[in-house]
């Protein structure tokens, strides 16, 4: 057990509630978490009553059920969504506005053994019943915040040289800590600064408005067009009341939508994916003409095949983020086989669907107007990395004249 764990549990509870979905008076709260985080769930729910929190829901998980339901259901039974499950997500988004908090602490690998075909079906079904909620999600009409906890069938994959579980899930809680500035005198004084230097960065990217991005590294020779009027979005959000809320913790990202029509050249991953249960890794993506033609993997080649060609949207890509290497979470040296992480370590693209926040305008638009802008749309939106010491990159203007946005995997603008 760590020192003081209770304590930093309790500090980042607060985090979470206070910074993450920042709860107001009346605000409904809705937690997805696993039932071996009770703790952390009850210390969650406790602070968020404190703030005024009007009705706290739990929706509670379990990987070994999980695993269980894509075992033995058939696949039209698993992926037979009830109409009841639907209406209540509806109802909470647009009766409710509920605030979600989505705590992640799975088994990075739990379905690499299940059939790929049966979990890709579900996902698929699941994202199309579930698109009241995503596009709300995805245009900030409600505060929502991802985080972590130490489960322990992924601290066990993080820190498979320590001797005990109970030393592994101590060491990944210490990393979960430290990444969230929960081991700082004032957390939120400490959030506060790290916003204000990601902001920095993301009103020099903005002002500049390059027409594409030109990435080179090893394996990676990759141009992705910009939409026009697009935006660079960090840490903080804004619901339509104009409550910030922190979509990721931790979060060392900036991130905007690419003109998804204007995408040639190839790249390679550079950790590990964990998408759906299933580890994924080496993935080498080729694009041209603004689609992704051809997409491969050393491991769970069958899995991100299906993410890509069977799933409306699948060929595009939705985002690109700007990570330094000398990140904190890049530079502990751990690969933590979790994008909520893995990402923060990174550069990243993702394929799948673009967030209406990253480009002027665009939670006003409508699906056609988007299209028109160059921002891709899809049931999915996935996340995988492919930053690294060794990469550059370079901002490319409307005159053709290129600008250094990175030497080495650092900031070099």
């Amino acid at each position: 057990m760590l020192a003081n764990f209770e304590e930093n549990l309790k500090k980042y509870a607060k985090l979470l509630v206070t910074i993450g979905i920042n709860v107001q008076p009346g605000d409904w709260v809705k937690m997805t978490i696993n039932v071996d985080q009770v703790m952390l769930a009850r210390l969650i729910t406790k602070e968020a009553y404190a703030l005024g929190a009007e009705k706290v829901i739990v929706k509670w998980a379990d990987d070994e059920i999980t695993k269980l339901h894509y075992v033995h259901q058939p696949t039209e039974v698993l992926t037979n969504i009830p109409p009841y499950e639907i209406e209540e997500s509806e109802d909470h988004v647009l009766n409710h506005r509920v605030s979600r908090l989505s705590i992640i602490s799975s088994d990075p690998g739990l379905l690499n053994d299940v059939d790929p075909t049966k979990v890709a079906s579900y996902q698929s079904i699941m994202g199309k019943a579930l698109h009241v909620q995503r596009k709300a999600t995805q245009n900030n009409d409600l505060k929502w915040t991802v985080a972590a906890a130490a489960g322990a069938g992924w601290a066990a994959k993080v820190f498979p040289n320590l001797a005990t579980a109970e030393e592994q899930v101590a060491a990944l809680w210490d990393q979960i800590f430290k990444t969230c500035r929960v081991y700082e005198e004032d957390p939120i004084k400490a959030w506060d600064e790290h916003k204000k230097i990601l902001n920095e960065k993301a009103a020099k990217l903005n002002e500049i408005q390059f027409d594409a991005l030109h990435y080179t590294a090893p394996g990676t020779d990759l141009t992705l067009g910009l939409p026009k009027n697009h935006i660079w979005v960090c840490a903080e959000s804004y619901n339509p009341k104009g409550e910030e809320f922190i979509a990721n913790m931790p979060t060392e990202e900036l991130f905007t939508a690419p003109d998804t029509r204007r995408m040639d050249g190839v790249v390679r991953s550079t950790k590990p994916l964990s998408y759906a249960g299933t580890l994924i890794e080496g993935i080498e993506v080729h694009f041209k003409d603004g689609k992704i033609v051809d997409i491969s993997a050393e491991k769970g080649d069958e899995a991100i095949k299906k993410l890509v060609f069977d799933n409306e949207g699948g060929t595009g890509l939705g985002e690109i983020a700007l990570v330094p290497d000398p990140s904190t979470i890049s530079q502990s040296g751990i690969t933590f086989f979790n994008t909520l992480f893995d990402e923060n370590a990174s550069n990243h693209i993702a394929i799948g669907s673009a967030y209406p926040t990253t480009i002027q305008g665009g939670t006003t638009m409508s699906q056609d107007e988007l299209r028109a802008s160059g921002l891709n749309l899809s049931t999915v939106h996935v996340d995988f990395m492919i930053g690294s010491a060794q990469m550059d990159i370079d901002g490319i203007k409307q005159d053709g004249t290129t600008v250094p946005i990175f030497r080495n995997g650092d900031w070099a603008i």
